[in-house]
């Protein structure tokens, strides 16, 4: 195992979450919000092609947290638009992503079905 790389990654994706936890401590940005910035902010930088760096420097700290989500997205979307044209830009994020979204809804469900919900009291 590389302990390096192990260690990037806890940097990386630490770093991530420091961010986030700023965000919700010092706006008034609700959590929903913060994950939509996440997912834009990584598509955005892999669209443009630097979020391979942070890949390759930190590893799973980059493609797990939201901001990898968007980079997935991003680069399905490049790739179908070679393939499919136009149409591609719709097609290929979600292609790209089809497996971990199948994954999050099946689990998901599963999480629904041994957890008892509570009602937030206002």
């Amino acid at each position: 195992m590389n302990w390096m790389m192990v260690f990037k990654a806890f940097i990386l994706g630490g770093i991530i979450c420091i961010i986030g936890q700023i965000l919700i401590d010092k706006t008034k940005l609700t959590p929903a919000r913060i994950l939509v910035t996440y997912v834009t902010v990584g598509a955005i930088l892999g669209g443009l092609g630097w979020y391979k760096y942070l890949i390759n420097w930190g590893g799973c700290g980059a493609t797990v947290p939201l901001t990898g989500f968007g980079n997935l997205l991003s680069k399905g979307a490049i790739e179908e638009v070679k393939n499919a044209g136009l149409i591609g830009a719709f097609l290929g994020g979600t292609k790209a992503a089809a497996g971990g979204i199948a994954a999050a809804v099946f689990f998901g469900y599963i999480a629904s079905l041994v957890s008892k919900p509570k009602i937030k009291k206002q």
